[in-house]
């Protein structure tokens, strides 16, 4: 056995090139993103809603790793499950056994869904929606998917065939046959049934692209139009599921809304091992793996394996045992009541939405003269360079780590862990008002921030 590598003295001696090693190796534009908005931050390690940088300084996590880190990092129960698992030498992936890890976590997945019957394991949430467009397509034997405006479900080429946003998509086709239809849009959506060779609609009851969430309704409509027409609903919970707004599943604020294919990952891994789960109904299933001879025709060489479904079998324990599906609601009333609150008194605050731990704050031209024009010359030079204004102080002098919710849009996406309590809250809602009330009082460090952001957007035009 080899006893030549030692990751801690390997990080010990080289974790300082971080920065410089991404750039020369990998994505050469993310170091440079960082270090122009200032979040080129040395973070050492993370706990629940925390972490801290090398001077010891802490930092309120408000973005879950784009919304992975459900349980906050490094859950003791989800380590111990890891532990164990990998403690147990167990013949993972043999491809001719049937593993009881699968089974089981698939076992309690569905009685979340008992309207759904089985479960597809894959790695991440843009192989959970592949999934569900390649069975939604085989079965009814149609090759068009609709989706909505602004959605995000992926990156890969078919979920970017179902992503909403051009600036994701350009250069990338020809991608596979699709339509877009706004949100609540139930006109678009019949006239595009009516053609007859649609496969499936897939929709996020909440969208992560500017939190919008489905009109009230709008889903069970949807739902009776696509049976109308033989077409299949995919909801797309890789974000929203697993307690995030609220209920299991977001789908589940809206009675009698029962999709055929769910799509699920991030939340699901504990923040530690990659995996995804696409549920469906058995007669999916079945007409997919329609005999022997068709048993891999949609596999996954690391889907299923041991420790991808410990990790998920921990974290549906946890959620259970710390009641956080119900925290989750309660926290984010909380949250969402209290920022609010706040939209009466700052005139650049136009609106907070959301359910539960998915909140979208969303800023708007002010009424004041004073402030007018300074929100113009940053319309002018590119729009979501506000929000980008309010980012960066809650990181900088705040320690609070939040997220612009899309590209040319004025609105902070909120996705903490769901294990934050009433003292995050406080913080939260007090670094946000003192940035704002610096916002406007119309000068200090923050308006000086704008003016460069103006000009870095100027000159890459």
């Amino acid at each position: 056995m080899s006893e030549g590598f030692d990751l801690g003295r390997l990080l010990a001696e080289r974790g300082g090139e971080r920065y410089e090693l991404h750039g020369r190796y990998l994505n050469h534009q993310l170091p440079r993103m960082l270090r122009t908005i200032g979040f080129d931050k040395v973070y050492e390690r993370g706990e629940g809603a925390y972490f801290w940088d090398t001077d010891g300084n802490d930092y309120l996590d408000m973005l879950a790793g784009f919304g992975v880190m459900g349980l906050g990092r490094h859950h003791p129960v989800v380590r111990k499950a890891l532990h164990d698992v990998l403690d147990a030498s167990l013949p993972d992936l043999t491809r001719f056994d049937c593993s009881p890890l699968p089974g089981l976590l698939a076992e309690q997945l569905l009685a979340h869904s008992p309207h759904l019957d089985r479960v597809y394991f894959g790695n991440s949430g843009t192989e959970a929606v592949e999934t569900a467009l390649k069975f939604a397509r085989y079965a009814t034997g149609r090759p068009r998917v609709l989706y909505c405006a602004h959605a995000f479900h992926g990156l890969t080429t078919g979920s970017l065939s179902v992503n909403g946003e051009a600036a994701f998509r350009d250069g990338f086709a020809p991608l596979l046959p699709d339509t877009a239809v706004g949100l609540g849009d139930l006109a678009a959506l019949e006239r595009e049934l009516g053609r007859g060779d649609v496969a499936a609609f897939v929709v996020e009851p909440i969208q992560g692209k500017g939190v919008h969430e489905a009109p009230p309704g709008f889903l069970p409509a949807a739902q009776e139009l696509l049976r109308r027409h033989r077409a299949l609903l995919i909801v797309d919970e890789v974000q929203t599921g697993l307690g995030r707004t609220g209920d299991f599943y977001a789908y589940q604020h809206e009675a009698g809304v029962e999709p055929d294919l769910v799509c699920v990952a991030k939340a699901l891994s504990g923040g530690c091992v990659p995996v995804s789960a696409t549920l469906g109904r058995d007669w999916i299933f079945k007409k997919v793996y329609s005999s022997m001879d068709r048993v891999l025709v949609h596999s996954a060489s690391f889907g299923a394996n041991a420790q991808a479904m410990a990790a998920g079998l921990a974290v549906l324990a946890v959620l259970e045992d710390e009641q956080l599906v119900a925290n989750a609601r309660a926290i984010g009333e909380l949250l969402k009541s209290r920022l609010t609150a706040l939209v009466d008194r700052y005139e650049l605050l136009k609106e907070v939405r959301g359910r539960g731990l998915m909140i979208g704050i969303e800023f708007g031209r002010p009424s004041s003269l004073r402030l007018r024009g300074r929100w113009t010359m940053l319309q002018a030079a590119r729009k979501g360079l506000f929000a980008q204004m309010v980012v960066v102080p809650l990181l900088q002098k705040h320690r609070i780590l939040t997220q612009v919710s899309g590209d040319h849009m004025e609105v902070i996406k909120l996705i903490p862990p769901l294990v934050i309590g009433e003292a995050e809250v406080d913080r939260f809602v007090a670094a946000f008002t003192a940035v704002m009330d610096e916002a406007h009082g119309g000068g200090g460090l923050m308006w000086d921030f704008g003016r460069t952001l103006v000009k870095q957007a100027v000159a890459q035009r």
